[in-house]
């Protein structure tokens, strides 16, 4: 199956479906993402403090470096010039690889002057260390402010995003600058399958709430990263490409939040 993909500002084209990893440690990381690779998951969303570049490591090693698309994160206390370039240096050798696709600022920290965290993450493409870089948890005000000095481009704001939580003032300017945006916890830390209109709308259309949850949020043109250890739950949350939400169906989730 052909993973649809989204076209980044920088003309890079990135998967609009991966393998969410936090929480994902241990035998279950290390069981879970060679599992989902050899379904067809292309894209492995990690970041330094989730603790388990080096049990996705393994996995990586069995496949093509230049077919999976691999996204990671600096954490906030590690955002002056130096740290940036060490963590990313860390994680390259956690995950044994040579490059990111992705490096985003995983959360904002007032205390470093986000100008130069930005001159580090410049220089992370001009070396070839990333191929693109982000931000996650930026809202109005942080990519407003993330947008002046940038000295590359902001290709993704990874945000909490799914049926219960809509922040769409975020998704609004992202759009304004084409910046994609990356739903995390797009199953609403698992509470999708107990959430009464998306059991009604999956009874319909013969899918499963956490189906519909993922479907709905590729229609919103956004890329959405479920995280799953058992190959069932990967199976089930990656049937989402070949069916669709009737506009009505869209608008009762809206009404979600």
């Amino acid at each position: 199956m052909d993973i649809p993909r989204v076209t980044l500002n920088t003309g890079a084209q990135m998967p609009q479906f991966g393998l969410g990893t936090w929480k994902l440690t241990g035998e279950d990381c290390v069981r879970a993402v060679p599992v989902a690779l050899e379904m067809g998951y292309d894209h492995i969303d990690t970041a330094d403090v989730y603790g388990n570049h080096r049990e996705i490591a393994p996995a990586l090693r069995d496949v093509d470096r230049d077919s999976i698309w691999i996204t990671s994160k600096v954490n906030r206390g590690s955002l002056r010039y130096d740290d940036v370039l060490a963590t990313c240096e860390k994680n390259l050798g956690e995950l044994e690889v040579d490059y990111l696709d992705l490096y985003l600022i995983h959360w904002p920290d007032p205390e470093a002057p986000m100008e130069e965290t930005f001159r580090a993450l410049a220089r992370l493409v001009d070396e070839g260390m990333t191929r693109n870089i982000g931000v996650s948890n930026f809202m109005v005000e942080h990519l407003t402010e993330a947008l002046a000095v940038a000295e590359a481009p902001i290709v993704n704001n990874q945000i909490k995003f799914n049926p219960a939580h809509q922040p769409w003032d975020v998704v609004e300017l992202c759009r304004e600058h084409d910046i994609a945006v990356t739903a995390y916890s797009p199953l609403m830390h698992g509470d999708a399958p107990e959430n009464a209109t998306l059991q009604a709308i999956a009874e319909e259309m013969g899918r499963t709430p956490a189906q519909v949850a993922l479907r709905w949020l590729l229609q919103q043109d956004m890329i959405v990263i479920p995280k799953a250890t058992s190959e069932e739950h990967l199976r089930e949350n990656m049937d989402i490409f070949d069916w669709e939400l009737t506009p009505q169906l869209d608008q009762r989730i809206r009404a979600l939040a």
